[in-house]
């Protein structure tokens, strides 16, 4: 049995995730945190199945090393194409966060017609479709790529007008078609939730997969009686930060969205693993 007093493992295609980290914080602020960001490798949703399960398996060993109790798969992509086979691999207890965010949105579409942003890998996977379609196969999911959300977000440019003309674009459709509950289906997109909902109008309900997934590691960590139950030092390092590059820049973006004081993120190479 691990010790229920070490970190969760939580890794991203890159800086994404952190909004899955921040809300573990926020709902579970006694756990230790490791968090892998693949700076290196970004992105992710571009790239084949193959190529993301071999840099998910280098991570989740990476992570091992760290004695992690259970990880937290804190990328949609990833989620979809390889925590299936992760899962088989390790006794480790894994979420991802796909499935949180997709019962979710089941239960708060009133008219059954349900929306899903992403990046093109997510939305082609259909993974949300099959995951909603097993709960309710009445409910009628529409996917929309929209792969210049991520690299307006890393930029920061967060409320500006050049992503509110792109967001308009991207989600004209969904608009046109009814829907009246959208998935936000990237780590990166709450940090546009303002802009999205501002477009999608106050009748359809977003859903946030980095809330829905911290909700459900708190739920499975006190279910497998794993809480951490050791009250942290004065000098204790709760959370730590690693990434495959640019170790600085990640550190900026990451200090500019938790309000934890991020005092250090350290580079390895993830290649090694």
């Amino acid at each position: 049995m691990r010790d229920r007093n070490a970190p969760v493992g939580v890794f991203d295609s890159g800086i994404g995730g952190l909004t899955v980290a921040r809300e573990i914080m926020r709902q579970t602020p006694g756990e230790r945190i490791v968090y892998f960001g693949d700076t290196a490798r970004l992105p992710y949703g571009s790239k084949s199945q193959e190529t993301i399960l071999r840099y998910s398996r280098q991570i989740v060993r990476f992570l091992n090393t760290q004695r992690v109790k259970a990880i937290v798969v804190a990328c949609n992509t990833a989620s979809a194409y390889a925590l299936d086979e992760l899962e088989k691999e390790t006794d480790i207890p894994m979420i991802g966060v796909i499935r949180p965010g997709a019962r979710t949105a089941a239960a708060s579409s009133a008219n059954g017609r349900i929306g899903v942003i992403g990046t093109e890998g997510t939305i082609a996977s259909g993974i949300y479709t099959r995951y909603i379609e097993a709960i309710d196969p009445k409910i009628k999911i529409t996917g929309k790529a929209c792969p210049l959300f991520v690299p307006l977000v890393e930029e920061g440019l967060w409320q500006d007008p050049v992503t509110d003309e792109i967001a308009r674009r991207y989600l004209g459709e969904l608009i046109d078609i009814g829907i009246d509950t959208l998935i936000l289906g990237c780590t990166h997109y709450p940090l546009i939730r303002s802009t999205v909902g501002k477009i999608m109008g106050d009748k359809v309900t977003l859903v946030n997969p980095a809330y829905e997934t911290a909700r459900e590691l708190k739920a499975l960590l006190k279910e497998r009686d794993m809480e951490n139950d050791e009250k942290p030092g004065i000098l204790d390092d709760r959370y730590r930060f690693y990434v495959s590059d640019a170790a600085e820049k990640f550190k900026r973006f990451a200090n500019s969205i938790i309000k934890y004081g991020i005092l250090s993120a350290r580079a390895v190479n993830i290649e090694e693993y």
